[in-house]
């Protein structure tokens, strides 16, 4: 029997959505309309493409149980380093370069995977490890210098813009449209088998009304890029790890041992899951994204820094859990962490625009990420507060 969700429910699910769309308004009444120009636009999809494609990674790390991998920042530092001296110092080809750079990842996931998953070594102390093991290897690579600039072949992959400068408005429009119509047509897709299947169903009310909304919002945000350049060519690779890791992890046999990891470890090893393989390939899974992060971000610093991917670890992290991922595992969604790191990126853009210091950003980073993570626990896990249960009781 189909069952309908209640009001409590649906606010739930979309909170954090409901929240970016908050900040959105907010954001741009504060910064007189900059935050949404369509250049600004544009810089938010390339400042902030890396840290989607870390909390896509560290999603299925935490899925698996809460774990987390700290080492993700060096490796993108490390990744870069790679890159800068294959291509700039020695001139090897841009292509072949970057093919060596995907597998340095995917073998520093083998590393840190074989600890984690099959000698049980807490991810916590394999990642801490990797995280000084790779950010030393960066400065032995680099000597502590910054080299650059990569050529344009490099630039390309992930800097540039889709199409010529006068199709450039044409393509953004039709993208918009095709994407509209499609999220429009799966969102009807995905009721009716629900429906026929049985699932809870939200009301048709709830169902038109946010695909009406998100609708215009992919609408306006490639009307919007239209007008500056069109369409960042990051763009498509963001694209395609947000489709890819969501048909993973909700239509595969391997989404489903993520989440059964996380909600019980031992029950799905009894109902014949293989967790050993499960845990190493999210940890391969996570280094190949950093390593995809690496290029990306430094392409967009046109160069190799031995500073590189500081702190990245944490917004990856803090992307997920304000994205609706559970402390404890088992919970979480590759649109949430979309949702998550926009939240992130959205809060830095707009607090730089209006002059707030860095030191300030990080305590109000610091503020909305253990909300969201309090937010979590006490509604999932119905913790008690104290103080809190004492209002109103009666003796």
């Amino acid at each position: 029997m189909n069952k309908k969700l209640s009001v409590t429910q649906l606010l739930k699910q979309y909170m954090m959505l409901i929240v970016l769309v908050a900040i959105i308004v907010l954001g741009t009444i504060l910064t007189g309309g900059i935050l949404i120009k369509p250049m600004n636009v544009s810089n938010l999809i390339n400042q902030n493409a890396y840290i989607v494609i870390l909390a896509v990674g560290m999603l299925l790390c935490i899925l698996t149980g809460g774990n987390i991998d700290l080492a993700v920042g060096s490796t993108v530092a490390l990744i870069g380093a790679c890159a800068g001296t294959f291509i700039i110092t020695w001139g090897w080809n841009t292509y072949l370069s970057v093919i060596l750079c995907l597998l340095i990842g995917i073998l520093i996931g083998f590393w840190q995977g074989f600890w984690i998953a099959y000698v049980r070594i807490p991810a916590f102390i394999v990642t801490l490890s990797g995280q000084l093991v790779f950010r030393g290897l960066t400065l032995m690579i680099l000597k502590g210098l910054t080299i650059s600039p990569f050529p344009d072949s490099y630039m390309l992959l992930t800097t540039g813009f889709i199409g010529t400068a006068d199709s450039r408005k044409t393509i953004c429009l039709v993208v918009g449209i095709l994407m509209a119509v499609v999220y429009v047509a799966l969102q009807f897709y995905n009721r009716i088998n629900r429906k026929k299947k049985g699932y809870e169903l939200e009301s048709i009310v709830s169902t038109v009304l946010r695909s009406v909304v998100i609708a215009a919002a992919v609408l306006w945000l490639f009307y919007t890029l239209s007008r500056y350049r069109g369409i960042p060519t990051v763009f498509i690779t963001l694209a395609i790890v947000l489709l890819v890791y969501s048909f993973i992890t909700s239509k595969t046999v391997m989404g489903r041992h993520l989440y059964a990891i996380g909600g019980n470890e031992k029950a799905a090893q009894l109902s014949g899951v293989n967790t050993n393989r499960m845990l190493f390939l999210a940890y391969v899974n996570m280094s190949f994204l950093a390593a995809v992060a690496g290029i990306t971000f430094s392409a967009r610093l046109n160069g190799a820094s031995p500073q590189a991917g500081q702190s990245f670890e944490l917004d990856a992290i803090g992307s997920c859990y304000i994205g609706g991922a559970s402390a404890y595992g088992g919970v979480g969604t590759v649109g949430g962490a979309l949702i998550g790191a926009l939240i992130m990126g959205v809060l830095n853009n707009a607090m730089s625009i209006l002059g707030i210091s860095q030191d300030a950003q990080q305590v109000v980073k610091g503020l909305v990420l253990l909300a969201a993570v309090a937010f979590d626990v006490i509604s999932k896990q119905k913790v008690q507060i104290p103080f809190l249960s004492r209002i109103g009781h009666k003796k």
